[in-house]
């Protein structure tokens, strides 16, 4: 009976159970097997009733008590049981390179670190000398994402043989360590076979021999050495420049060595030429003449010259005194050389005449410098001072003649020759300043005159009207006398009165006038003081308040004739009026009389300012010095 058990068993090929488990009415019910392990029948109610009934009402825990449970195994953290456990992968990545000819991609290989108490990941790239590229820690320890849905790489998803990518690289990984190999399988990961790390061609280029070109040649090289060794052709040339922009003629040494063929281009600098002090313009070489076809438009950088891209080389012969010839692209003009050179040249090729050539340049003539059309603002020295400089001064002044003369001003009373009927009743005050021969006008305000007087011209240089832009003619003291007629910037004056300084100045400096200026200056003084008296009692019969004037004068001079500033006060009001009109603005009045202490309290004092108050905030001065002199 055991055998056919025994046979029975080695010829099943089905071990599956029954199911035991279902729903009747929607509710789950336990079923009793009918079918064994392997569709075997079974045979209901082997055991005898009482052996049932016995079964069903025996407590195991009567016999034997309460069963003791297993203690519960203890609980240890993942960081503390994966605690310095890291997975190593070999892997490496592609890269382009699409600015270089020597290679189009790179190979890089890298280490993929798997953490396994976090579940983190790092990728290293082991660091290369010298290689000029950025290595080291490419990502540096974090839980990478595997897709776009927040999922993270496990180390369940690490094989070999397989790509994954991180941050837009895709990785390929190749192998890993013995320890990564050991956990992988523990877990039940099936490994893939190990693959051979991929290499970088242009690191493997790098590893090869450099080639080495060796050009035939039937020429005997070792006579020439022994032969020519240390005779050198020395040659003095010039490169022009001139043409291009910004360039210039420049000198140059040239050498050729006879005993291999080779020439040598030499910078002669001179003292501050304001070029770096290279001493080679072209390293000694062998220079090239006329070249084969296919080597013209081959670049010159990358071309290695040998005698089979070249069908002339340059030789001793080429080089003569008072020729061109092109080396590198530029034209170098030889215009004299030494004397071994010389007599190189008579024994070899039987050239005697070699004479030096004058390469010297006369300078060009220096251009006149024109000055640009005058443009009307400010004087012409002035405008002039850009011309000459990028950043203008001003013109030189004659500080002699303004120490000499400051303070010195001629005053002439003139009238406005114009067709318009109002303006033949206009004054004008005439101020010319002897420090700097500039010349101001001012207009006296006259009341219910409809004219707003005042400053008419600031100080400046007038010109003639006959004089040129380019060589002007100023207005000086001799144009100035009795009927003169001042054209100013197109407006024309008549010279009417002058005061007695300016007589004073004409006769002290007699010979800058002429004698018909100085007699008509005279003449009109004279005759101006000759009615005085019966002008000035016409005018006190006619006008009460001049008369009124007068009479206070008069008074204020006896009763203040022994004042100390009576001398200085003129000038203290000609300092500050710069314009010369005889007005002074009331608040500037009071404080040169507080300087001079003048009684400006007393009552007579105050009713001389009164009466030479203007109704604009100023005061005329001239009738107040009167007050204060003999």
């Amino acid at each position: 009976m055991p055998s056919l058990n025994v046979g029975k068993l080695l010829d099943k090929t089905a071990f599956h159970r029954s199911q035991t488990l279902g729903y009747r009415n929607g509710y789950a019910i336990v079923r009793c097997p009918t079918v064994g392990i392997g569709g075997d029948r079974l045979q209901f109610n082997q055991l005898s009733q009482a052996e049932l009934h016995e079964l069903a009402n025996k407590a195991p825990v009567l016999t034997y008590g309460q069963p003791k449970q297993a203690p519960p195994a203890d609980f240890i953290p993942a960081h503390v049981a994966f605690d310095k456990k890291v997975l190593k992968f070999d892997a490496y990545f592609q890269e382009d390179v699409p600015m270089s000819t020597e290679e189009h991609y790179r190979i890089r290989q890298v280490n993929i670190y798997y953490y396994l108490e976090d579940d983190s990941m790092s990728v290293i790239e082991p660091v290369v000398e010298n290689s000029g590229i950025p290595q080291g820690k490419l990502i540096k320890r974090q839980r990478l994402a595997k897709n776009d849905r927040g999922d993270h790489y496990h180390w369940k998803d690490l094989n070999r043989g397989i790509n994954i990518t991180i941050y837009g690289k895709t990785f390929h990984i190749v192998d890993c360590d013995q320890f990564t190999q050991v956990f992988l399988e523990s877990q039940g990961i099936e490994l893939n076979p190990p693959e051979k790390m991929a290499l970088d061609p242009y690191t493997e280029l790098r590893k090869q021999p450099l080639r080495k070109y060796v050009t035939p040649s039937d020429f005997d090289q070792l006579k020439q050495f022994l032969t020519f060794d240390k005779q050198v052709l020395r040659f003095y040339a010039i490169w022009d420049d001139t043409d291009s922009m910004y360039g210039e003629c420049r000198t140059y040494i040239i050498h050729y060595y006879l005993m291999d063929d080779t020439v040598e281009i030499r910078e002669v600098h001179e003292r501050n030429d304001g070029r770096d002090p290279f001493p080679l313009l072209m390293n000694r070489q062998r220079i090239p003449k006329v070249l084969v076809e296919n080597a013209k438009n081959f670049p010159r950088c990358v071309l290695e010259i040998s005698d089979q891209e070249v069908l002339e080389w340059y030789t001793a012969k080429d080089f003569i005194v008072g020729k061109s010839l092109t080396i590198l692209g530029r034209t170098f003009f030889i215009y004299d050389c030494d004397p071994f050179t010389r007599r190189y040249y008579k024994d070899k090729f039987g050239i005697t005449d070699l004479p030096r050539i004058d390469v010297s340049k006369q300078e060009p003539p220096p251009v006149k410098q024109e000055l640009p059309p005058y443009n009307g603002y400010g004087l012409v020295e002035d405008s002039a001072q850009n011309c000459f400089a990028l950043i203008p001064k001003a013109p030189k002044k004659d500080i002699i003649k303004m120490l000499a003369n400051d303070n010195k001003v001629l005053r002439y009373l003139a009238a406005l020759e114009s067709p318009i009927p109002e303006d033949k009743d206009r004054r004008f005050v005439f101020s010319y300043f002897l420090s700097t021969d500039m010349i101001s006008i001012f207009e006296p305000p006259v009341r219910n005159s409809g004219i707003i007087g005042g400053k008419y011209l600031g100080r400046t240089k007038v010109v003639k009207p006959n004089s040129t832009v380019d060589n002007p003619i100023y207005y000086g003291p001799s144009d100035f006398f009795i009927g003169a007629v001042i054209e100013v910037f197109g407006h024309r004056f008549i010279i009417l009165d002058t005061d007695e300084y300016v007589l004073k100045y004409m006769e002290s400096n007699a010979a800058q006038y002429s004698p018909e200026a100085l007699a008509s200056i005279q003449n009109h003084v004279r005759k101006r003081e000759a009615p005085a008296s019966e002008s000035e009692s016409k005018q006190t019969e006619k006008d009460p308040g001049v008369q009124e004037l007068e009479a206070l004068i008069d008074t204020i001079q006896k009763q203040l004739k022994d004042h100390s500033c009576k001398d200085n006060i003129r000038k203290a009001f000609q300092i500050y009026d710069k314009e010369a009109s005889g007005y002074v603005d009331r608040e500037m009045f009071f404080k040169i009389c507080e300087s001079l202490n003048i009684p400006i309290d007393d009552s007579l004092v105050k009713e001389l300012i009164r009466m030479c108050s203007h109704g604009e905030g100023k005061i005329n001065y001239y009738n107040f010095v009167r007050a204060f002199s003999n």
